[in-house]
């Protein structure tokens, strides 16, 4: 193995992805799903997590990161993506979906990938593909 091919390695050394199914943060209110996101985020893991945020529990998160920049030591942020289903769905696909969004009380047509900036250098995503860039 060459030595530039060590060298990466060794930077993303110590990271896991970890997967949050909707069901473990459906019944917590939106700071404690904020404060759950960032312990898992912190402990320098790529969260999968099943499902979106709701708006203002995705402000509050980047609001929070934001603040804690400078102040724990190697924590740069968080970049974030939601990716979703189809959008190019019918009306009655659409109702469907809506009915179910309701009664689970999120959106589980969607994935959000949420990890450390110092880990996850961007994360580009197109209809056919997610790429997960790593620092």
């Amino acid at each position: 193995m060459s030595k530039s091919k060590k060298k990466s390695l060794k930077k993303i050394k110590g990271f896991s992805i970890q997967f949050l199914p909707y069901s473990k943060i459906r019944n917590l209110d939106s700071n404690e799903r904020v404060k759950k996101i960032l312990k898992i985020i912190l402990g320098n893991n790529i969260l999968i997590l099943q499902g979106k945020l709701r708006p203002e529990e995705e402000t509050r998160l980047i609001g929070d990161t934001m603040a804690m920049i400078g102040h724990i030591k190697n924590f740069s942020g968080v970049e974030l993506a939601v990716i979703s289903g189809n959008d190019k769905q019918g009306f009655f696909e659409k109702m469907r979906n809506s009915v179910v969004s309701i009664i689970t009380q999120g959106d589980l047509g969607a994935i959000t990938i949420i990890g450390p900036a110092t880990i996850v250098k961007e994360i580009k995503r197109n209809p056919e593909k997610i790429e997960l860039m790593l620092s």
